[in-house]
């Protein structure tokens, strides 16, 4: 018999690079002049235990023109942003920024689209069945 998984555990160190590096991201994000980036917000940082690579987790507010130009930015700025997290903190290596959009927020607006479409269909059905007892018909 085999003991369940458990997710990794994640270390003390690691947690607190994790939250350095997205502080330090976020904000160079604000201050780069890429109109590229528009409404880009740094969510997460997930670094390796190793230290060698950095998963990058951001949202952008807009149309899928606008969200693809945004991942194009973030590509051609990662040196940058990368030499500047090597500058900001002191660690034995800096870590390989690879930027992922977050799928977290898309989720959430699927799962509201159908909450909102249950209500719609809970009010459609409502106002069917006071329709009918008003004039006395039968379902």
């Amino acid at each position: 018999m085999s003991r369940p998984r458990q997710p990794p555990r994640q270390f003390p160190r690691v947690a607190r690079v994790n939250e350095v590096v997205q502080e330090v991201l976020a904000l160079e994000l604000d201050r780069l002049s890429d109109p590229r980036l528009g409404f880009a917000t740094i969510t997460s940082v997930e670094v390796a235990k190793d230290l060698r690579v950095a998963d990058v987790f951001y949202t952008v507010l807009g149309t899928d023109e606008q969200r693809a130009d945004t991942t194009a930015g973030l590509a051609s700025a990662a040196p940058h942003l990368r030499a500047l997290v090597g500058r900001s903190v002191r660690m034995k290596w800096v870590p390989e920024l690879r930027f992922h959009e977050d799928p977290s927020v898309a989720t959430g607006e699927r799962i509201e689209a159908i909450i909102r479409d249950l209500h719609e269909t809970e009010r459609g059905a409502d106002h069917r069945r006071n329709r009918r007892k008003r004039t006395g018909d039968k379902p």
